[in-house]
């Protein structure tokens, strides 16, 4: 089998930015050295807020794990080079990934949004010709749409990235309107006709609505704003799918990123009670039961899900059609070098065929793997 992680993500190198007109040069993102003696990415031509580290833990022993403090060199080169990552895919016997951002989603807070566009656009093309260009068979790079600058820009970075070669597209996580606004309706209907998937991840891109122990535009990151941000995708999910998107747009996919899936069941299964109880007052806009969505437009990509993959053992199909494996690599909580032994166990009482579905099928299809 051919195992596809549907969750994986680089570290930008030095040079990410540098395709921006000669305009922005001077004030494009920079690599430079942290207080802490790490390296990190600044934004605003100050010290960077935070080094790196727990985004690029692949490879450090879990006892040596550190908030941040490293350097870019510290790094392994699959973090940031296409063969490189194929390579570490291939100790852990993963065939295909799926590779989101890092530090380039803080463009979506930038202020001059000319500049934010044009280190997009840098990173779109960085990220499809050189990352994903280096095995473009087993790499899915995601470019950044410009979501909150107007739609006739978004619209135009589709067509710009997806002439590119671009077999998925990464929407923030937290927009300036969300997704259910009548405003993207013109994305739905492009990516729908073109049959190319959207992505968001957790609350990665865009400015937080609020802040409790966490305050990520400043990258203060605490244990309880993880396990909070697993959680991340009911909201847009369901206001996505009761809004009636899907059923205006039916090819249209939406995978929401590394939340895991033990609570898809208890979420689908309240969506269908109330779709059925509120009937004869809601003024509803789907045609159909919510659950019947998932797996046909909505998936969902998790880790070591012990809970989920005991329900897909159970035999809950809706779950198993809408989830996809990933290994997070080189995250902190990545399965990396581990994946074989930690498949096994998650999947030892799953049939072949669902196994198969979970590992390889449902992203394949999705992202358009060969």
């Amino acid at each position: 089998m051919k195992i596809i992680s549907a969750d994986c993500h680089i570290n930008e190198p030095p040079h990410v930015f540098e395709r921006v007109p000669e305009e922005y040069r001077d004030r494009a993102p920079r690599m430079m050295p942290a207080p802490d003696g790490g390296d990190g990415w600044s934004f605003d031509g100050g010290p960077p807020k935070r080094s790196f580290g727990i985004e690029a833990l692949a490879g450090v022993a879990k006892e040596d794990y550190k908030l941040s403090g490293m350097k870019f060199e510290e790094i392994l080169p699959g973090n940031y080079d296409g063969a490189a990552h194929c390579a570490d895919m291939d100790i852990d016997g993963v065939w295909g990934s799926v590779v989101y951002p890092a530090n380039a989603i803080f463009t979506y807070l930038e202020p001059d949004r000319g500049l934010a566009v044009a280190c997009m656009r840098s990173y779109n093309d960085w990220v499809l010709e050189e990352f994903q260009g280096a095995a473009p068979d087993r790499l899915r790079g995601l470019p950044l749409l410009p979501v909150d600058d107007g739609m006739d820009t978004t619209l135009a970075e589709v067509d710009r990235v997806v002439a590119k070669g671009a077999r998925g597209l990464f929407i923030p996580g937290m927009p300036a309107r969300p997704y259910n606004d009548p405003y993207y309706e013109p994305l739905w209907k492009a990516c729908s006709e073109m049959d190319v998937p959207v992505t968001f991840h957790r609350t990665f891109g865009g400015r937080p609505p609020d802040a409790d122990w966490d305050e990520l535009v400043e990258q203060n990151v605490s244990v309880p704003g993880i396990v909070n941000r697993f959680f991340s995708a009911v909201r847009p999910l369901t206001y996505m799918i009761f809004a009636g998107i899907f059923d205006r747009h039916p090819k249209l996919k939406l995978v929401a990123g590394e939340v895991n899936y033990g609570w898809v069941p208890f979420w689908y299964q309240t969506m269908d009670d109330e779709y059925r109880t509120q009937a004869a007052w809601s003024d509803s806009l789907v045609e159909r039961p919510p659950s019947s969505y998932l797996g046909t437009n909505v998936f969902v990509t998790g880790l070591d899900d012990v809970n989920g993959h005991m329900q897909m053992a159970a035999g809950n199909q809706t779950l198993v059609n809408m989830s996809m494996w990933s290994s997070d690599y080189p995250h902190s909580v990545t399965l990396w070098p581990n994946s074989q032994d930690i498949i096994a166990q998650l999947t030892r009482d799953m049939t072949p065929a669902n196994t198969q579905r979970v590992l390889h099928d449902n992203a394949a299809h999705v992202y358009k793997f060969n």
